[in-house]
């Protein structure tokens, strides 16, 4: 390849500021406003890439994201970014780039060698080839040798990416010029504008295109249309890709910056969307299509006219449409020796002058080894080439009409497909609609903005050259001699699509798996559409039958740290923190995060282990303040509020008395336990759902999901009030004593206020509900009230709490006490398949009739099999350290061991003076008393299966 930069031209380039970069550590010298892939052709550089399978080498094929083969990973001052297109990347002093996929360098890469055992390395061959003796054995070297570009763990960026929501009412995608003139007529009917364009400047195909509109060049024309829209307050966004469109019309942009910040991700909610997003060029296909110095011939055009690029001295041009006349003739012009190869029988009317034409002929194939050096045409004509430009036609960029639902109807005058059924609140306009000449694009806009149009709007006109259409389908044909590349970025070739027919992945979504054809960050730019045609020919199916493939977000890569912003730290998991963390801090609070709340841990310094002991102790023996306010508390409300908890919980809900509460389950749907609690009736119509803390967002959208799909608002409301109060748990012997020294206003005495019923009453003219509820098996009292009075109930609670030596506890004492009476915390003594009788419910499921969530799932085989893992204490021999939690129960056959369950809370009971333990044990409910062996990091251990109340099974201290 010979392609080199002109003296002169270039829009695109300052010549007065040159610039020095490196590729593959050789020096590579360009000029400000070159991207790193025009300065690597006007250095001659033609090996730029190494192609991902067989490693063959690679050029430079397009000039923008539609690029597959020139990846690059780039370090610039101290910032690395793997994996950026060359196209699309700009040139800068002092950047190193370096090729991909390539050891040490793109131009001798050791392992070219592949390429020679192609034959033996077909589509999918390493599931065929490696699954015997066993694929572990080959995973890790097919895995190492995998993926393109590297990333540096040394240059991990730390400053954050922004990220901004945007409201509209248009939003435009494409600054070409259907996208302008939309932008422009929707600016004119008064309505906020919001225009998108990939490039760093307005104009699209009007930059390198011979194009003339109301009587001005195209690029100037879209200058000025650009800058009024900008001094009009509207927002114009350049080097930003719409990357994907999400559920109701949500738009996510990518805003590059070349300055060293991060990417800035848009999220931006239009009334309307409108896109203009082009088309883009397809290759056409012969033997060793694929070598360094085949391009599209569009991109070179935009080489030529916008970095003064030519991009070569002998160029052979193929075509089937006319779209190709013009590159030939400027590159003509520009001093290089052009044959255009036309397939078609009859040339375009606008033959260039110093351009030779081959009409009716096509390329069979093309010859060199890192370049093309001839090709070799139909009819056995042998034409010099150091540069080969080819333009198969133009496949409209419908990828964000495909992600939102939008259908595609089949167009054979263009040879591709165009979007058909519309979508709500999208438009669509300029070359992705089909459209080829200047003006049939500018008056495909006039539909594009629906009602957000203005009809008084004066419509720009084309007023220069027009382009014309004339595609000829020209489609790759089964059983073609010599290897046809088909997606150079997946190295698939026309052989692996017969292939995959062969074996009847005849499907089109079969097919993109079976061979990766149009998948990795190509996504079927250039690939997708010469594939389908190929499928169709092979199984004698027209290529609308055939179909498409599904396009997802995003169009083209989005960097990690634009979609991850400022989510670091406790942006990133922000702690939710208590009304009385300033209290807490003062008594000498240990913290950490328990379901996403900075919560105590235990009171004091040093030693943990010690304080955790010592407040267990102290709360059996006295009294314990305890912070409870964490806990869910979400309010179920209205007719049939009733009938709702019903159908929520495991148990009979609706017998409740107001003023009285029950513990229950919730199951989902396959019957496993998904969370526990207090569920309170206030009134007739109204319940508060008490969750555990790691789960009140999920119950409340849980409960809020079941509402909408069977109760309606009017028969349900749902209403989270867990921040509304502060919840204070009194625990232990003397809880009524130390309650009784507050003026509460509530009688609080057994016959008053037994356990499982509510209380009202007030402090500091705050009014207070009491429930007589336990976690400790103790007897327990927890009150709620207005945040902004729990301070002061919190210091009198203490100040009263003095007399009875009363201990404030944190959470790790807490868990002491509630295992101690084998009490559970959903997620650490159950697990995703626990369901409620293997706790020990077992009611529920054999008296109830009504409906309930879960219920069916209770009555499968897999339910009711005898040996499930069950709910059961564990104890171990006096002396004895507490068991590990994770420790597996272990039973032997022979040689072998296999798992019967599996400790899941541990801990030394300063109460009782030995460890207690829970765990689920296969059949473990009809085991108490037996001996078991445990297991854990290799060490082994043994430990008796018991009841899970180890301490007051009687449950006296309840109302102690």
């Amino acid at each position: 390849m010979s392609a080199s930069r002109l003296p002169q031209g270039g829009s695109a380039i300052d010549r007065s500021r040159p610039l020095t970069f490196s590729f593959d550590d050789r020096p590579v010298e360009g000029f400000a406003g070159d991207t790193i892939a025009s300065a690597l052709l006007a250095s001659g550089q033609g090996v730029v890439a190494r192609s991902f399978k067989y490693h063959r080498p690679r050029g430079i094929w397009g000039w923008g994201s539609e690029e597959p083969n020139a990846l690059a990973d780039i370090d610039i001052a101290d910032r690395h970014l793997p994996n950026v297109r060359a196209t699309t990347e700009p040139a800068l002093e002092g950047l190193k780039a370096r090729s991909v996929n390539a050891a040490p360098t793109a131009l001798a890469d050791r392992s070219a060698f592949l390429d020679r055992f192609a034959r033996f390395m077909p589509a999918a061959f390493y599931y065929k080839t490696f699954m015997w003796p066993d694929w572990r054995l080959f995973e890790p070297r097919i895995r190492a040798m995998a993926g393109l570009g590297k990333a540096d763990p040394d240059k991990v960026r730390t400053q954050p990416a922004d990220q901004i929501n945007h409201h509209c009412d248009v939003l435009v995608v494409g600054a070409g010029p259907a996208g302008l003139s939309v932008a422009t007529n929707a600016a004119a009917a008064g309505h906020s504008v919001v225009l998108v364009d990939e490039q760093s400047h307005p104009g699209g195909s009007l930059l390198h295109r011979a194009a003339e509109i109301d009587g001005q060049p195209g690029a100037e024309w879209a200058g000025q249309a650009a800058s009024a829209l900008i001094r009009n307050g509207h927002l114009v966004l350049y080097d930003t890709t719409a990357f994907g469109i999400y559920d109701h019309n949500l738009v996510g942009l990518d805003q590059r910056h070349h300055d060293g910040r991060p990417d800035t991700l848009w999220r931006v909610r239009p009334r309307r969307i409108v896109l203009a997003t082009g088309a883009i060029e397809r290759p056409l296909l012969f033997a060793n299509n694929d070598l360094p110095g085949i391009m599209s011939a569009d991109a070179a055009l935009r080489y030529l006219r916008l970095y003064a690029v030519r991009a070569g001295k002998r160029i052979v041009v193929a075509a089937n449409n006319d779209s190709a006349y013009e590159v030939a003739g400027a590159l003509a012009q520009a001093g290089a020796e052009t044959v255009l190869v036309d397939c078609r029988d009859t040339p375009s009317a606008n033959v260039p002058a110093d351009v030779r034409v081959l009409t009716g002929r096509t390329i069979s194939a093309a010859r060199g080894r890192n370049a093309v050096e001839s090709v070799k045409l139909d009819d056995g004509t042998d034409l010099p080439a150091d540069c080969v430009l080819v333009s198969g036609g133009w496949t409209p960029t419908v990828h964000l009409f495909s992600q939102a639902k939008g259908k595609l109807n089949w167009d054979e005058s263009l040879a591709a497909f165009v979007p058909g059924t519309g979508v709500e609140g999208i438009g669509v306009a300029g070359a992705m609609t089909g459209a080829a000449s200047l003006s049939d694009v500018l008056t495909s806009t006039r539909e594009a903005l629906g009602e957000f149009g203005s009809p008084n709007a004066i419509p720009p006109r084309s007023t220069g050259p027009e382009a014309q259409k004339g595609i000829v389908g020209t489609w790759p044909k089964p059983a073609a001699k010599g290897r046809i590349w088909i997606d150079y970025q997946s190295d698939v070739t026309v052989k692996d699509v017969e292939l995959a027919a062969r074996e009847n992945f005849v499907s089109v979504e079969h097919l993109k798996r079976y061979t990766t054809l149009g998948m990795a960050t190509d996504q079927g730019k250039t690939s997708s559409l010469n594939g389908l045609a190929l499928l169709a020919g092979i199984t004698d199916r027209p290529i609308p039958k055939v179909g498409t493939t599904t396009y997802r977000p995003p169009y083209t890569p989005i960097p990690f740290a634009s979609l991850a912003g400022r989510r670091a730290g406790t942006l990133m998991a922000p702690p939710r923190r208590l009304p009385l963390e300033g209290e807490h801090r003062a008594d000498g609070a240990a913290f950490r995060e328990y379901g996403g709340w900075l919560r105590p841990a235990f009171y004091g310094a040093g030693d943990a282990s010690f304080h955790i002991q010592d407040e267990a102790q102290r709360a059996r023996r006295s009294v314990a303040l305890f912070d409870g306010s964490t806990l869910g508390k979400i309010e179920v409300i209205g007719p049939r509020a009733a009938e709702f908890v019903d159908f929520i919980y495991y148990n009979t809900m609706s017998t409740l008395k107001p003023g009285r509460c029950r513990y229950g389950f919730m199951l989902s749907e396959n019957g496993v336990v998904f969370d526990d609690g207090i569920l309170i009736r206030l009134e007739e119509d109204r319940f508060v759902v008490s969750c555990s803390t790691s789960h009140v967002a999920a119950v409340h959208a849980r409960l809020e999901e079941w509402r909408q799909d069977r109760f309606g608002r009017k028969g349900v409301y749902i209403h989270d009030v867990t921040s509304s109060l502060a919840t204070l748990t009194v625990s232990g012997p003397n809880a009524y004593n130390l309650l009784e020294t507050l003026d509460l206003g509530a009688t609080l005495n057994d016959a008053s206020l037994p356990h499982m019923a509510i209380g009202r009453g007030s402090f500091a003219s705050a009014s207070v509900r009491i429930a007589r509820v336990s976690f400790t098996g103790d007897r327990s009292y927890e009150i709620s009230i207005r945040p902004d009075r729990a301070n002061l109930l919190w210091r009198r609670l203490k100040e009263a709490g003095r007399a009875f030596d009363a201990v404030t506890i944190g959470v790790e004492a807490l868990m002491i006490l509630r295992a101690e009476k084998g009490y559970i915390v959903i997620g650490k003594d159950t697990d995703g398949t626990t369901l409620p009788h293997d706790l020990g419910l077992d009611g529920p499921r054999a008296r109830r009739e009504s409906e309930f969530v879960g219920r069916r799932s209770l009555f499968t085989e897999e339910a009711n099999r005898d040996d499930r893992r069950q709910l059961v204490g564990l104890t171990v021999a006096e002396g004895e350290a507490p068991l590990a939690p994770g420790a597996h129960g272990i039973e032997r056959r022979g040689a072998d061991k296999r798992s019967i369950g599996f400790v899941t809370s541990s801990y030394m009971s300063p109460t009782l003076g030995r460890p207690v333990a829970l765990a689920l044990i296969e059949r473990g409910a009809s085991r108490h008393g037996e001996t078991i062996e445990l297991q854990h990091l290799g060490a082994t251990r043994r430990a008796v299966i018991a009841h899970p109340c180890a301490f007051d099974p009687e449950g006296a201290r309840l109302n102690a």
